[in-house]
């Protein structure tokens, strides 16, 4: 077992490339830069297709089944998505349909979003934040907002976004070095 913090990223991008992908991508390659992780990436544009028209948990195809229980057992996670129409996509919200209630219970959650303007900014505390308290999960105080402008032929253009993406991170890294207790340890004390 490996004493490295289980990270999963989830893009919620429904498109390739993605400027989403790429905040994801940079957030936690600068993660990496300050601790050695675990990384497991899901993106939303490799499951799109299968993942929509699934309803039953049973009828999840395995390799889908498998990025759910990622996210069910990780140490921390890294969220982001586009804003279409002032909220996260509807495919990010569905693949957190399958995540069980209970197991993101005091998993710190940075989160993270891109839109076409700044007027956009506020999906992280109004949508996202929202999303994540349902699930009992600790929500980081800092998330990172980029708009199009932060960016140029899909690479981070802009030094107040890496700024931004670096002050998330030194924020972060508290919760990422406390690692959550399996829930046997926490039963048997």
């Amino acid at each position: 077992m490996s004493n490295k913090p289980k990270v999963v990223a989830v893009s919620g991008g429904l498109y390739k490339p993605s400027r989403t992908r790429v905040l994801v991508d940079e957030i936690v390659a600068t993660l990496g830069h300050h601790k050695a992780i675990d990384l497991h990436l899901i993106d939303l544009a490799d499951l799109a297709s299968e993942l929509g028209g699934v309803v039953n948990p049973a009828d999840l195809p395995s390799h889908i089944a498998a990025h759910i229980h990622a996210i069910e057992t990780a140490d921390v996670l890294v969220v982001g998505s586009p804003v279409y129409r002032a909220t996260y996509t509807g495919l990010f919200k569905h693949l957190f349909d399958f995540v069980h209630h209970e197991s993101l219970i005091d998993v710190p959650v940075l989160l993270a979003a891109t839109g076409g303007s700044e007027r956009h900014a506020l999906v992280l505390d109004h949508q996202l934040r929202p999303l994540f308290s349902f699930f009992q999960a600790v929500t980081l105080p800092i998330g990172v907002y980029a708009s199009e402008a932060d960016f140029e032929n899909y690479r981070v253009a802009s030094d107040s976004l890496r700024a931004r993406i670096d002050l998330a991170i030194q924020r972060a890294l508290p919760f990422v070095n406390k690692r959550r207790q399996p829930e046997t340890a926490a039963l048997a004390a």
